[in-house]
Parts: C-alpha cells; structure tokens; sequence
C-alpha cells in the first residue's frame, strides 16, 4: 500500500513571494497610503483591476484588490459577467516585514498555510502559495499592461 506524503509547506517560496507582492504593491500604489483611496489599472476596454485602502496603521495597512468588468455596450444582458468570474482579495502589509499576506480570497475567508487533502472545500494543500502567486501575476499584469484609470481618491472628503 502506497501513502501519500503529507504537504510540507515550502516557507522560505511563500515569504520570498510576500516579499514580492510587497513591493509590487508598494511600486502600484505609489506610497500612498490613506483609509479609503483607490487607484484602478485599466488592462484592456472593459477589464480594470482596483486596489481600495481599508485600513492603516503603524506596522501595517489593509488593502483590497478587485478585478473589475464593465459591460460593453453591444453586449446583451444574458452575457454580462457573473459576479463570480469578478475576483476579490484581501491582503495585509507588513511594513515592518516588508511583505504581504492574502487574508482572504473570493469565498474564503481566511486562507490557511496549508489545507489537508482531501477536504470538504477542495481546496489544494497548498492554496496560499497559489494565491499568493496568483496575486503576483495580477500585480505584475496592473504594472506592464495597466493605464492608471483614476487618480487616488478618498471617499472620505465627500
């Protein structure tokens, strides 16, 4: 009988592509860093991606980015995207540490180093490191393709 070896996260992978998304995070918002700004990357006509300040404090801030789909005009009801294909991210700095963690993504709340396998959700075991790679391609893609949308804005002022 053969057994499957348990998933050992690989830590010194995960903290180097935290170490990444910091800095591309950092480069994408240009150090601005105050509750409630937006900046917004247009990638293509009708697909953008905004990052939204949550919170900020002394040792770290909270950012939410989001891919967004505005609908073309000559497209029908029926093929507008689904607020499923429209994903969402949670991630929290570290300025001290220079890094960035995915707190949650799309339905789940808070993502775990490792899941086991099989599980109730389906999750992989190792669905942080693939977030968190997913995150670095979404970064990667706002700043070699994206055309700042909209200066930062603070919803605050109104």
């Amino acid at each position: 009988m053969i057994t499957a070896k348990k998933y050992r996260p690989q830590l010194a992978n995960l903290l180097q592509l935290c170490e990444v998304n910091y800095l591309l995070i950092i480069r994408l918002l240009a150090d601005k860093m105050a509750v409630g700004e937006c900046r917004a990357f247009a990638v293509a006509e009708y697909t953008h991606y905004q990052i939204r300040i949550n919170e900020v404090t002394r040792y770290t801030s909270l950012i939410t980015i989001e891919q967004q789909s505005s609908d073309s005009p000559n497209q029908a009801t029926s093929q507008r995207i689904s607020p499923l294909l429209k994903p969402t991210m949670v991630i929290r700095l570290y300025h001290d540490a220079r890094m960035a963690e995915v707190i949650s993504n799309q339905a789940i709340k808070h993502v775990k180093p490792r899941y086991d396998y099989p599980n109730a959700q389906m999750h992989h075991p190792d669905e942080k490191q693939q977030i968190s790679q997913f995150l670095k391609e979404w970064l990667q893609l706002c700043l070699t393709h994206g055309r700042v949308q909209q200066p930062f804005l603070n919803n605050d002022a109104n």
